[in-house]
């Protein structure tokens, strides 16, 4: 009887753990003339990163930079980013300056739009047997020409482990932690029209930028 009451016990937790795990569509606010505007170099400062970890927000911005070349927009090394910028406002990878204005940082480096992202959550909670990840990020894309909104969202990812020892679930997690930033970013930049070099985009052109800078 003892075994029966533990095995539901257990059972009850991993469903509580499931339902803790669906989260909402991400929503998504978008110019209605975006395709006009002409977007096709995007500056992408460092991510402004309210977790304790510190090498989490480098990674959600390697990430996203590779994402966003995939869209369609050429790659702008992050270090091109932040030598240039840093020749103005010193090293900007500190928190004041991750909100640089985008009009300057378009007459820095000579893009047409500036993305800007924070990193909320990065965290794994341990419960019993169960441990969900979680990782949420929203994602703001400005023009360096007017500096208005052309596209932003926020996006939040539960990604579920289970193992019988702490040990066992921290190993799993670390392993999840990565898996969920890209998760969060695939999410997100689904939402984000595709760029002038997408694969079939009129415009698209096979050159490659990173000689340029």
């Amino acid at each position: 009887m003892l075994r029966y009451k533990v095995r539901d016990f257990l059972l009850l937790l991993v469903g509580v753990c499931f339902i803790v795990s669906c989260a909402p569509h991400n929503p998504r606010t978008i110019v209605p003339d975006y395709s006009k505007k002409g977007i096709r170099l995007v500056g992408l400062l460092p991510v402004k990163n309210k977790t304790k970890d510190t090498k989490a927000a480098q990674i959600l911005r390697r990430t996203l930079l590779e994402e966003l070349y995939f869209k369609g927009y050429p790659k702008i090394p992050l270090g091109v980013v932040d030598e240039k910028l840093g020749q103005v406002y010193g090293d900007i990878t500190m928190p004041a300056h991750r909100t640089i204005p985008p009009k300057v940082v378009g007459e820095i480096l000579g893009v047409d739009a500036v993305m800007y992202c924070t990193l909320g959550e990065w965290k794994t909670s341990f419960i019993f047997v169960c441990a969900p990840t979680t990782v949420a990020a929203s994602f703001e894309l400005r023009s360096a020409k007017t500096g208005e909104t052309l596209w932003k969202t926020h996006c939040k990812v539960v990604k579920r482990n289970y193992g019988f020892t702490e040990k066992e679930l921290e190993m799993k997690s670390c392993e999840t932690c990565e898996s969920a930033i890209l998760e969060v970013v695939d999410k997100a930049i689904s939402t984000l029209p595709n760029g002038p070099d997408f694969p079939g985009s009129p415009s698209h052109r096979k050159t490659n930028f990173l000689g340029l800078w």
